[in-house]
């Protein structure tokens, strides 16, 4: 569905990555959001690679990417082994530094490899989330209300998966259409690649591990970043979506609570859609990936 990129799998020393390039000129990594694939920049990246070589991926867990264990204490699954996976894709791709941008989970992911791997990431835009530390540490009941999975998926298992696993495409769908659009804004193929990659149950088992790390290692990881004032270095650009869960109603706004996180932001701005940018807003957010990774060519 990607025309033009050409599609391999790449082993690293944690998982076999589902990996698509395409395009030509600065090297630049796409990582999807939950539940998604790299499909969820179907509308993106065929531009971006007018002027990048672009590489999109299936985060460990997602998509057809391999899904290993994630160990007692959740740790495969952790946004640093995820990290890990994508520095060593775009190394074996004869990528040693490069251009980055991430959506939801990808942005996380996209965030630890920035700490992780400082001397790797030029440039790093982060799609519509707020630091999972400052919102463990601020739990509100419109974020709880509105966010409920990020409690639901790290109930010990096979809770979650078992509940999930029962009707995945009525829980998909359920999941996905948040706003009045409905799905009517996802790409008709994408939509059923994401369905199919969900009736694995191996699948919902990784997501629900990605979460539970994220509220355990990642959170243990973060705070002693925190602590140690470690954030990140690299020209940083933060989206997200005005009508969506992290814009709407938020005070301080996500550009003001990433200021804690980042050091160098070049721009911080809401574009006009809810949470699912490249989807809803794909004309918008392409635009201000190409400016913002532009500027460093």
């Amino acid at each position: 569905m990607l025309d033009g990129f050409k599609r391999s799998d790449i082993k690293t020393s944690g998982a076999r990555i589902v990996t698509l390039t395409g395009g030509s000129g600065p090297p630049l990594l796409l990582m999807h959001g939950n539940p998604f694939t790299h499909l969820s920049w179907i509308h993106v990246a065929p531009v971006l690679a007018k002027q990048f070589t672009v590489v999109c991926t299936d985060l460990r867990g997602y998509g057809d990417s391999e899904k290993p264990p994630g160990g007692e204490d959740h740790s495969g699954y952790s946004f640093r082994a995820m990290a890990q996976d994508q520095v060593e894709v775009m190394a074996s791709l004869g990528h040693e530094t490069f251009f980055a941008a991430g959506h939801d989970r990808g942005a996380r992911v996209l965030h630890r490899m920035c700490l992780d791997h400082p001397d790797k990431v030029l440039r790093a835009a982060i799609l519509d989330i707020i630091p999972q530390h400052h919102l463990y540490n601020n739990i509100s009941q419109q974020w709880a209300t509105f966010s409920w999975h990020w409690f639901f998926n790290i109930q010990p298992a096979p809770l979650p998966e078992k509940m999930m696993g029962a009707d995945p495409d009525w829980f998909i769908e359920k999941k996905l259409a948040k706003t009045k659009q409905g799905l009517s804004f996802f790409h008709p193929q994408a939509l059923e690649e994401y369905k199919r990659c969900f009736r694995n149950p191996d699948t919902i088992h990784a997501i629900c591990e990605d979460y539970r790390a994220a509220a355990s290692v990642d959170l243990a990881m973060d705070a002693v970043d925190v602590v140690a004032g470690r954030k990140i270095e690299c020209p940083a650009l933060i989206l997200w979506g005005a009508s969506g869960g992290v814009g709407r109603n938020r005070d301080p706004d996500p550009g003001q609570i990433w200021q804690r996180y980042a050091g160098n932001i070049v721009a911080a701005k809401a574009l006009p859609c809810g949470h699912y940018l490249t989807d809803e807003a794909p004309a918008e957010t392409t635009a201000a990936l190409l400016e913002f990774f532009a500027a460093q060519r």
